[in-house]
């Protein structure tokens, strides 16, 4: 009896210990949980906004506290909010018990939901306040998500569904930093909201399907990057975007960030570079092999300059110094400098249009840039491989390569034919000899 004393109360002890171990753990992972999403939601530095302001400001439906009710056409979508609020949370009976369920939830992140917005929310904005817009605007999105996702769920005389341009207009809305919710807070309401028996997928899953034709690349691909953690709607889009190779390496210190740093596509076609589309489920991936240049294909429609305007602006405001969006912009930038660079890409079919103007086609890249600052440029690595290609270094190494290995196959084709073409010689001498020794 004495042993199972001892032995209960070494467990009792074993108890007390980890008890305080596990708050500790809980405490330190919140903490770096809150650091993480500190200021991710911000607004556009003004060297940024000022070539297009209206790529940053909601059209139809504002989120979050930047643009709340900032004019009259957004205050009117207020109502139409409200009436998805009702429609999402009276799937059960007890409608109150609902909404007491998603104030909870949200009273349990509202700190860690204010620290989300850079330059705070003001004073003005109370607690109720604020947490009603988190609760007004988090399941208008839910219900949007499931509306589009579920046709069945949706009225004919919904004017979001039914006005023409409407979700086009709701959908570029809702990927604009200044109009972003943390995603958790999407989150955490999806787990308490009454979700119609149709519905099997999870909130990720319901918003690749929303935003899916706005992401360039392999739908397979972003819907597996989809899922990943991020901040919010634009955040999750910037992930799908990432680079898959990896960075390639510079043997000296970067200094591509200027236009004159790198040859334009034109310069570099005269200098033996071939430029070919890439087979590839990433934009972002651009690859230098064997004298050839690989684009992946980019598609420029109506929302295109904006989701990218606000990509740049995240990265610009994000504590991470690497910025693969901008870079990519830069790059494109400096290789697409007069008209005939823009035809060549456009002849490869590695830029295409399907709804905008060929001069915004054209210029796309330039205006994306006007502002732009870069802490770290993604394609030094790259452009230092096309630089020294241009000048002929990289034509140096191939042919010293060839001479060594015998590997080069335009230098193996001239040595065949001149081999043929001399041994034909050879055969002609030879009968010519023999019929004139014939005659004598």
């Amino acid at each position: 009896m004495e042993m199972t004393g001892q032995t209960r109360s070494r467990d009792q002890i074993s108890i007390d210990v980890r008890e305080p171990d596990e708050d500790l753990v809980a405490s330190i992972r919140e903490k770096m949980e809150n650091i993480s999403y500190l200021h991710c939601i911000c607004r556009v530095d003004k060297h940024l906004s000022e070539p297009n302001p209206r790529a940053y400001i909601p059209d139809k439906v504002s989120i979050g506290p930047y643009h709340h009710n900032s004019n009259e056409v957004l205050k009117a979508m207020e109502d139409q909010k409200w009436h998805y609020v009702h429609t999402l949370l009276n799937r059960k009976p007890n409608l109150e018990a609902s909404i007491d369920d998603c104030v909870t939830a949200l009273r349990e992140v509202e700190h860690r939901a204010r620290a989300c917005y850079h330059g705070g929310i003001g004073g003005d904005c109370s607690s109720d306040q604020f947490l009603q817009m988190m609760f007004v605007d988090g399941c208008f999105i839910i219900e949007l998500f499931l509306k589009y996702s579920i046709k069945s769920l949706r009225r004919r005389n919904d004017p979001i569904f039914s006005t023409p341009g409407m979700l086009f207009d709701l959908r570029c809305d809702l990927i604009l930093l200044e109009n972003q919710i943390p995603l958790f807070v999407l989150q955490r309401l999806f787990q308490v909201v009454p979700k119609p028996k149709e519905c099997t997928s999870s909130f990720a899953e319901l918003a690749f399907r929303f935003f899916r034709n706005m992401i360039p690349g392999d739908p397979k691909i972003n819907r597996e990057k989809f899922n990943q953690e991020a901040h919010h709607l634009l955040d999750i889009i910037c992930h799908c975007l990432l680079p898959t190779y990896p960075r390639e390496v510079t043997s000296k210190p970067s200094k591509f960030e200027n236009d004159e740093d790198l040859p334009s596509l034109t310069e570099l076609k005269a200098s033996g570079v071939r430029v070919k589309i890439a087979r590839t489920d990433n934009l972002l991936d651009i690859k230098f092999s064997k004298g050839v240049l690989r684009i992946p294909p980019i598609v420029v429609h109506q929302y295109t300059e904006s989701l990218f305007r606000n990509l740049i602006a995240l990265e610009a405001c994000s504590t991470d110094s690497m910025q693969h969006i901008t870079s990519y912009a830069v790059f494109m930038k400096t290789l697409l400098r007069v008209d005939k660079d823009v035809k060549l890409l456009k002849r490869r079919e590695i830029l295409t249009s399907y709804d905008v103007s060929e001069k915004e086609v054209d210029k796309l890249f330039a205006v994306l840039c006007s502002g732009v600052k870069l802490k770290e440029y993604y394609y030094d690595g790259l452009c230092e491989q096309l630089n020294e290609y241009k000048e002929g270094i990289g034509w140096h190494k191939k042919l010293k390569y060839g001479k060594k290995h015998g590997k080069n196959p335009q230098l193996r084709s001239i040595l065949l034919v001149a081999m043929l073409v001399l041994l034909l010689t050879l055969v002609g001498t030879l009968f010519s000899v023999l019929s004139f020794v014939h005659r004598f």
